[in-house]
């Protein structure tokens, strides 16, 4: 199975930027749909991304639409969710998945591999 590693979560001002990453290992990588998830403090995780096998069809949730971007390189086996235009209410820790399929959507049961998480801080 495979194992993920997330990277790249910080403090940084509201307006600013992130790019988390998400390593994985094993040599099927590209095999896998990939998706961001966030939990903030006192919530339940939702849905924040997600990309197909090959990378070519996204979809993201509404309220980051226009500000994150996600994208793979499956050469490198790594996953990326770039923020843009950061603010306090993006506050949680970032979490990535893999879905043993070539396309997965917003709901946690499509996942069947987990990162352990970056925290990710937005200050006003």
């Amino acid at each position: 199975q495979v194992q993920l590693v997330e990277s790249g979560g910080g403090l940084v001002q509201a307006g600013g930027s992130l790019r988390l990453s998400c390593a994985a290992s094993g040599r099927t990588f590209s095999r896998y749909a990939m998706g961001w998830f966030r939990q903030a403090p006192g919530k339940e995780r939702e849905f924040v991304a997600a990309i197909n096998w090959s990378g070519d069809s996204t979809n993201y949730i509404d309220s980051v639409k226009g500000r994150f971007t996600i994208s793979r390189d499956n050469a490198k086996n790594t996953m990326y969710l770039q923020m843009n235009s950061l603010n306090p209410e993006d506050t949680a820790v970032y979490y990535c998945a893999a879905a043993v399929r070539s396309y997965a959507g917003p709901y946690q049961a499509e996942y069947d591999a987990w990162g352990q998480g970056t925290q990710v801080t937005v200050s006003s």
